[in-house]
């Protein structure tokens, strides 16, 4: 796996804190930094997701993935799933996730809780590399709930 990250700046002035991820899949991802009012040429434009949300976001998309899939191959009718992660960070740099909580939501016709708590404890356990990586500095805990279709 691969992927280029380059510094847009703003405007073509070479300031700015965007950058653009060029995947090795052939995707493209922005990010930029939050504004910063004291020093303008240190802090981004809000035009993008911050890295370190992209890191999160990558993570719940992750684990969803592993979710929908293991329910499928339990035969299970799934028909949505989403995940809500909330973090908080060290106050002091490196400042790395100290806490994720991952809330889900699955829908489908007649899907058991229990099989939901499974999917949910294998991916984290098992499958999910990024939600395993983060859990070395973050103290991850997970809930659930199933509605119908």
């Amino acid at each position: 796996m691969e992927c280029t990250v380059s510094w847009t700046g703003a405007s073509g002035t070479r300031s700015g804190m965007g950058f653009i991820a060029e995947t090795g899949s052939g995707h493209v991802l922005a990010m930029d930094g939050a504004p910063d009012a004291a020093k303008p040429e240190n802090g981004g434009q809000n035009l993008a997701p911050r890295p370190m949300e992209t890191v999160l976001a990558g993570a719940g998309g992750c684990t969803a993935y592993d979710v929908v899939l293991i329910l499928k191959r339990g035969r299970h009718d799934v028909r949505g799933c989403s995940v809500k992660l909330t973090s908080q960070r060290a106050e002091t740099d490196p400042k790395v996730f100290t806490k994720i909580h991952m809330h889900f939501v699955v829908t489908g016709r007649e899907v058991p809780a229990a099989a939901v708590e499974r999917a949910v404890a294998m991916s984290h356990e098992k499958y999910c590399s990024a939600t395993i990586m983060l859990g070395k500095t973050a103290e991850i805990t997970t809930s659930f709930e199933v509605l119908p279709a």
